[in-house]
């Protein structure tokens, strides 16, 4: 196939996805009363905010973010997500899952493999309750999980903010059905249908600006279990493992104590690509959380993770 042949092949595609995620975002405009964009800063979310960007536009955004703040996080994460906002002029709302801990709703975990990532559920969930969103949209992706490749696109949850992978709605030809019970909200996942490839694709046709941490640079970093955790005060380490410091960067974003990074080169969006284009490794394979189990993601969402 001709170079030129395979560029507007995939400029269509490209454009085929953003125009299904532009119509997900307005039917959740027309069909909720008080939908939020959950937002972590990372590479969806922030893709998220351009086709939200897109589907409304010229009037701004008609609908907060939110972030679940583990207090764990990235700070050129936290910085981006900080900047962003304000450039955008959008309403943030931040719920810290230091203030659940605090309140004895949940319980700061010890050890090797200590996380806050399952602990957001309950953060997540007050909020929901306390703004009494009906909506939640979120960027996960099929490709990336296979518990995510089980859920619709609008994903009904019950009033405990429950996932039935068992009871879940049809969606023939497009035709998504907000319509729900007192208690119930659903979530939302534009981007249902993009692979990683895809979203980095649409980032280079956007010129989307992304945090620092996505590109490689240099960091200081200890190896276990065959993955490349970040040294940090938040990550538990071994006196005998050791503190390299090594080119990595990170291709999924969560907090420090969950996501594993890789070593790279990549330092534009260009070879990025590239590289994703090479790799043989799944995007998850770099999220130290989903090692618990073989179904610890869908344990996670059954129970109302994001």
């Amino acid at each position: 196939m001709k170079p030129e042949t395979s560029l507007l092949k995939n400029t269509a595609h490209i454009n085929a996805l953003e125009n299904e995620a532009i119509y997900i975002f307005r039917e959740v405009a027309a069909q909720f009363e008080k939908p939020v964009l959950l937002f972590s800063g990372g590479k969806d979310s922030i893709t998220l905010v351009r086709l939200a960007q897109k589907a409304f536009w010229p009037a701004k955004i008609p609908f907060p973010l939110m972030h679940i703040d583990t207090g764990h996080n990235f700070p050129e994460t936290i910085e981006f997500r900080d900047r962003l906002v304000e450039e955008l002029g959008l309403e943030l709302i931040v719920r810290n899952v230091q203030d659940s801990i605090d309140q004895g709703k949940v319980k700061e975990e010890s050890g090797r493999y200590s996380s806050r990532n399952s602990l957001q559920t309950t953060t997540l969930l007050d909020a929901i309750e306390e703004f009494k969103f009906d909506a939640c949209i979120g960027g996960a992706r099929r490709d990336e999980e296979k518990a995510r490749a089980k859920e619709r696109i609008f994903s009904v949850r019950d009033d405990f903010g429950q996932w039935d992978e068992r009871n879940q709605r049809p969606e023939l030809f497009d035709m998504l059905n907000g319509q729900i019970e007192l208690g119930q909200n659903v979530r939302v996942f534009p981007i249902s249908n993009w692979t990683e490839l895809d979203v980095w694709s649409y980032i280079e046709k956007e010129q989307i600006e992304i945090p620092s941490i996505y590109f490689a640079h240099k960091r200081k970093v200890f190896l276990r279990d065959g993955l490349i955790w970040s040294h940090s005060e938040y990550v538990f380490q071994e006196e005998d493992e050791e503190v390299l410091e090594r080119m990595v960067r990170f291709r999924t974003v969560g907090d420090m104590s969950c996501t594993a990074a890789v070593f790279s080169e990549a330092t534009d969006i260009e070879s990025v690509v590239q590289e994703i284009r090479d790799s043989t490794i799944s995007e998850r394979g770099a999220r130290i959380d989903d090692k618990r189990s073989e179904a610890a993601m869908e344990k996670r969402k059954q129970q109302g993770y994001f």
